[in-house]
């Protein structure tokens, strides 16, 4: 079934190579330094949760492609226990690894014991 690749598929990825090198060197080309304004600092400070949201929340939201999730899933808990964790010893040190640690405290056990 695997004919090859095809002319099409050769210059999509070489296509897609020079936008990447380009705009990831776009900073280290330029003789002058390169601000960004105040408004774009602080949106980027947002990026990397927005980022974990969107990979995390479908996961645990949906299920076979249907919102509500059962109350018999471990990932709920999980992800709620995680949550609880940061909120409750936020500006702790270690506090987001220990935060992965509470929510894999409570999804294992409730995913291999009662196997939800």
């Amino acid at each position: 079934m695997n004919e090859g690749t095809d002319a099409w598929t050769l210059l999509a990825i070489a296509g897609l190579t020079v936008i990447t090198v380009v705009a990831r060197g776009f900073f280290f080309i330029s003789e002058r330094e390169w601000r960004l304004p105040g408004w774009a600092q602080r949106g980027l400070q947002y990026a990397p949760i927005a980022a974990l949201s969107a990979v995390i929340a479908p996961d645990i939201l949906l299920t076979d492609g249907a919102m509500g999730t059962p109350w018999r899933d471990a990932r709920l808990w999980g992800a709620l226990a995680c949550a609880g964790y940061y909120f409750w010893r936020r500006g702790g040190s270690f506090v987001l690894p220990l935060s992965i640690g509470a929510g894999m405290a409570v999804f294992l056990p409730l995913r291999l014991g009662l196997g939800w």
